[in-house]
């Protein structure tokens, strides 16, 4: 799934198009910036949630590929490309905000990150992507996101990653090039399973965009390695934390769906939107799936 699912959907970009695998929106899209969001529990829970972004979009240079980076008083400014400029309608939901990121991870202990494992195959990717925490908007209005340097964190190491394409697990987990010290590691499901009806939330960022809060989801399915839900997610979701909406524990990792955007009027493209009980649903890597995590349960 994803490496931005937006590359194999709309343009072609430096991955190769068989990194990804589309999302889609269930019923209602349920999507809500962090700023829309009151419930203190969910809004912590977002503060351990990372982009992953390319080295190379991070450092102050010149424009690339729609790419505009410039200092601000609070650090890096991202304000491009927008979905639009990827092709995206106008008229769809987020469209001018910026969507930098591929994949999307969580914090599970002070220096520990869980995310897909197709986001994260090999020492390459942990060299040439960064770990961004507070890629938000603060409003309706905005058009980019201010990156505070001291939330931009790099990968140290692999400690395990898993693309397995038997059982279909799917999971990474890096060591950060140094200590999270102001953040709450995410708690984590520490045996048995989640059950199929009970709610779901997911938060991360659909289509490389800033972070998304979505609940309105439930269990489909249990599928051996991983379970299926309505989730509204999207390219970019990939390596999400999955909660349970009663327990707020992390059940498991978003890592494949549904088809993203669909041909729209004018060339241009818009959400794929069918009913909570149509579709393939999204797949979750259960998080007691993850050896190297057992030590944290």
């Amino acid at each position: 799934m994803l490496k931005l699912a937006l590359a194999l959907s709309v343009v072609s970009f430096s991955v190769s198009a068989q990194q990804f695998t589309p999302k889609v929106i269930y019923g209602q899209d349920d999507r809500l910036d962090v700023y829309q969001v009151n419930d203190q529990a969910l809004l912590e829970l977002t503060r351990s949630t990372a982009a992953m972004i390319a080295s190379e979009d991070i450092p102050l240079a010149s424009a690339r590929r729609g790419w505009f980076r410039s200092r601000s008083k609070t650090g890096i400014v991202i304000s491009g490309p927008s979905l639009e400029s990827r092709g995206i309608c106008a008229s769809e939901r987020f469209s001018q905000q910026p969507s930098a990121a591929n994949c999307s991870g969580f914090l599970v202990s002070e220096k520990l990150l869980v995310t897909a494992g197709h986001c994260v195959r090999d020492e390459s990717d942990c060299k040439n992507y960064k770990w961004v925490f507070d890629y938000k908007v603060s409003s309706a209005e905005s058009s980019s996101v201010s990156l505070d340097k001291k939330n931009i964190y790099g990968c140290k190491k692999i400690v395990e990653t898993v693309l397995d394409p038997i059982t279909k697990n799917d999971y990474a987990v890096i060591e950060l090039d140094r200590s999270v010290p102001d953040r709450n590691p995410l708690v984590l499901r520490k045996e048995g399973t989640v059950g199929v009806g009970d709610p779901l939330i997911v938060i991360g960022h659909p289509s490389g965009l800033p972070t998304k809060i979505a609940a309105g989801a439930n269990v489909r399915s249990l599928q051996g390695s991983f379970f299926v839900g309505n989730l509204d997610t999207y390219g970019g979701n990939s390596g999400s934390a999955v909660f349970n909406a009663q327990t707020l524990e992390v059940e498991g990792v978003l890592v494949r769906g549904e088809t993203d955007y669909v041909a729209g009027p004018d060339g241009c493209r818009v959400s794929y939107i069918i009913d909570n009980d149509q579709g393939r649903g999204e797949d979750v890597t259960y998080i007691t799936n993850i050896k190297s995590l057992k030590s944290l349960r």
